[in-house]
């Protein structure tokens, strides 16, 4: 196979596989609204139900159901807290039931189930509760430069990848792209992200243990010392490889697993101790 030829397909290789990637981050993690199926008195029910909210008032959790006949429940407590759980009738307007979870502030979390009622049959949607985090707001201009860039970072990691892996060209100058990218993405606006949103520029290591932030910097160091490797020798295949690996191995991590959050229980304990 001719240079050109492989360098194509590793190109609509590359441009595949990062659109798959950015499509798994959106279907997964904590924040991904709960969406399901359920039927009640031979209606079924579509439902979406919301992880997380970034206004400043309580989140509105929704369910449409045309049939007036049909009552809503919503169960709910702050998620780690001492709180009992407290059970609130939803309001419907129009074709809808809405409820409201209280307002929290950011990085607070509310975790609540949702049943429907119809006479004397009762059916829970969420056999899990499901578990909102409040936010603050994060204005376009940042959030969206900040996923590109990352997402920009993937697709040049994986092609510094197969280029080394299949002797291509341009190793080298991807890396360096792959490092602008990681830098700009993750490690400057990935903390003004993490201010708008919780109030604080970096809560990983060794402030805390922010695993978005952790991730940020784990693969700005991998593909550091990459750059560095290829910089005294340009036949080096190991450190872009294992650098183009873990980049993907932390994509595979659900965006915002053990994200920043509030634990109510030491506020609550501290409460009783005062």
């Amino acid at each position: 196979m001719n240079i050109k030829l492989k360098t194509t397909l590793i190109w609509i290789f590359s441009i595949i596989f990062t659109l798959a990637i950015a499509y798994y981050q959106r279907m997964t993690g904590p924040t991904y609204p709960v969406r399901g199926k359920a039927e009640i008195g031979g209606q079924q029910i579509k439902y979406k139900l919301i992880r997380s909210y970034n206004l400043y008032d309580d989140a509105k959790v929704t369910v449409m159901v045309p049939d007036t006949s049909i009552k809503g429940e919503i169960k709910l407590r702050r998620y780690k807290s001492h709180d009992s759980w407290q059970v609130q009738t939803m309001e419907r307007h129009g074709d809808t039931l809405i409820g409201a979870l209280p307002h929290q502030a950011p990085a607070g979390k509310v975790m609540y189930e949702v049943t429907l009622i119809k006479g004397e049959q009762r059916v829970l949607l969420n056999e899990r509760p499901a578990v909102l985090r409040y936010t603050g707001f994060v204005p376009g201009y940042i959030l969206l430069p900040h996923i590109f860039f990352m997402f920009f970072a993937m697709l040049f990691s994986t092609l510094t990848g197969l280029v080394v892996i299949f002797r291509c060209r341009n190793a080298y100058l991807f890396t360096w792209i792959t490092v602008v990218s990681i830098a700009i993405g993750g490690m400057i606006l990935g903390p003004v992200v993490q201010k708008f949103a919780f109030g604080e520029y970096w809560t990983g290591f060794p402030f805390g243990h922010d695993l978005t932030d952790n991730k940020s910097l784990i693969t700005f160091i991998f593909w550091i010392i990459a750059l560095v490797v290829l910089k005294k020798n340009r036949e080096n295949k190991l450190w872009p490889v294992v650098a183009s690996i873990v980049l993907l191995i932390v994509f595979l991590i659900p965006h915002s697993v053990l994200g920043s959050e509030t634990d109510f229980t030491k506020e609550q304990q501290t409460e009783t101790t005062n």
